[in-house]
Formats: structure tokens, sequence, C-alpha cells
């Protein structure tokens, strides 16, 4: 447990969400957070003007498994000093500032979803992978991107592997699936309804589904068997775009494919050759004719 990290990067992203008297703890703790690790729940409650039950009911809605959870969380956070906030870019910026804005921006989305990675869901979350008769992965919009980048991934470790973002193909795909297949659907807010609807329909065929959304309690959570989370919320959105967020999902799923290949390693090197073999096979063809 010594390990956690992420407390204050899920309190942000959460805070808006949060009834009154939680957001107030909340954000006693991001203003105070040395003083509130070394607090009880009840003493955090007094000092936030709340209570001690107050402080509980927050734990539970940040999806901690208790008040020493969420100590431990924030003291990982300190101990590593990392608390960057998000920078947008100006009108006409010069392009040395923007490129480091960029580059700060993802790498700060990228430590912040690595901290908030549930080992015991991702173990889950890859043995369900690799027991899986076929894959398929949902995405509108920019999670399309990540759709399609995971089924360029799975399909080289000859995975039945297929990436939608059409609502028609999706849900006849899906029409005819069963216990033995995954669907995995990828949302950076959580809330799309196409996304949602398409795991509600697989919940039905009893076909397992995983979710890959940004922390906290949305539509794609309450449909899936295992839920993953991105950090996206405290992206400059409003003008930047869904830009290291979805860097942010591409991580995750490239983690995914990692674990998966690292369970089925002689598998997948055999694979792998197999599949740049032909790659090389094809390419010896067309030089051949073009010569």
């Amino acid at each position: 447990m010594s390990h956690l990290k992420g407390g204050l990067t899920i309190i942000k992203e959460m805070i808006e969400s949060l009834p009154k008297s939680e957001r107030k703890i909340a954000q006693f703790i991001l203003e105070h957070p040395k003083e509130a690790v070394l607090l009880t729940a009840q003493a955090l409650g007094q000092e936030s003007n709340t209570s001690g039950a107050a402080v509980i009911r927050l734990c539970k809605s940040l999806g901690f498994s208790g008040f020493q959870e969420l100590k431990l969380r924030v003291a990982g956070d300190l101990q590593e000093g990392s608390n960057a906030e998000f920078r947008d870019i100006e009108p006409h910026e010069d392009y040395l500032k923007i490129i480091e804005k960029v580059t700060a921006n993802t790498m700060q989305t990228l430590k912040d979803t690595v901290n908030m990675v549930n080992i015991s869901r991702l173990k889950e979350a890859v043995k369900t992978l690799i027991h899986a008769d076929s894959i398929t992965f949902i995405g509108f919009g920019a999670s399309f991107i990540t759709a399609k980048d995971a089924e360029q991934k799975f399909i080289r470790i000859n995975k039945h592997v297929h990436a939608y973002s059409d609502l028609h193909m999706a849900s006849t795909a899906i029409a005819n699936k069963g216990p033995n297949d995954v669907v995995v659907g990828i949302s950076f807010s959580g809330n799309t309804l196409e996304v949602a609807k398409l795991l509600e329909l697989a919940k039905k065929k009893d076909t397992k589904t995983i979710s890959i959304t940004k922390y906290g309690n949305t539509m794609l959570t309450n449909y899936a068997d295992i839920n993953l989370f991105t950090s996206s919320a405290r992206e400059a959105v409003n003008r930047s775009g869904a830009t290291s967020s979805r860097i942010a999902q591409l991580h995750l799923i490239d983690i995914l494919f990692m674990c998966v290949a690292s369970e089925e390693y002689e598998k997948t090197v055999e694979r792998l050759d197999a599949t740049r073999e032909a790659v090389e096979y094809f390419k010896g063809q067309m030089n051949a004719k073009n010569k």
C-alpha cells in the first residue's frame, strides 16, 4: 500500500461532481494536503466545518477503500512533489512555448493516469483479454483513434479483434457475442450515450465488458464489469481539445497490450515474428516488381 499515489489528482478530477459537504473536505485537502494526511477523519471533518461521517462518505465517492487509502494516496503525491497544473495555449504564442506546454501537459496526464492504475483491476482486465474468443473495441470521435490503435496491436498477436465507431455495425457484432467474448468501451467523458448503450447490449448477452474512461462514476462504469481510468478532467479542454487525454488512452492500451504480451510471452514472440515476416515478404515482392 505504501506505493499508492494519485490522491490529489483523483480529488481534482472528482471535485465538481461531489455533494456540498464532501466538496468542502476535498477543497480543504487540496489547499492543505500536508496537514490533512496527519488528521483523523473526525479532525478533518472539524477542520473543514463538516463531520467525520462526511469524510467517510467522501472516501466512498472517490472510490477508495477507506480514509487510510485516501491519506496514503495523498502522502504518496506529496512525496513525489508532483502538483503541476495544466496550461492552455495563448493566441499567437511562440512555437517553442507551445511545444513546452503541450509536452508538459501530456507528461502530467501520463503521470496522473499511471498513479490511478488499480493493479488488481488491471490484472483482471488482462486475464479477461487473454481468455477472450473475441475482443470488440468501441469508440466514437477521437476515442475511435484509440479503439483502432488497440485493434491494430491485438491483431498482430492473433487475437480475433474488431474496432467500431458505427453504431449499427457495432450493435450487429455485439448481438452475436456471448460469455466468452469481451467488449471494451472507450470514452473520454464516460458519458458517451452510444458507447453506454452498446455496453448495456453486451451485458444482456452475458458478454464481459471493460470501460476506459476518466476517473469517476459515469454511464459507462455502470455497464462495465471492469473499469479502467485515464486522467482527462484537468486538461485545458475548452480550447486545446482532447490532446493529452487521447495520449493517456493510447498509453493505457499500450499497458494492456504489453501485460497481455508478457503473460503470453512465447506465443507473442512467435506471432510478432510471423507478422514481421509477412510484411518483409510483401516488401520483397514489391521491390522485385519495381526493379
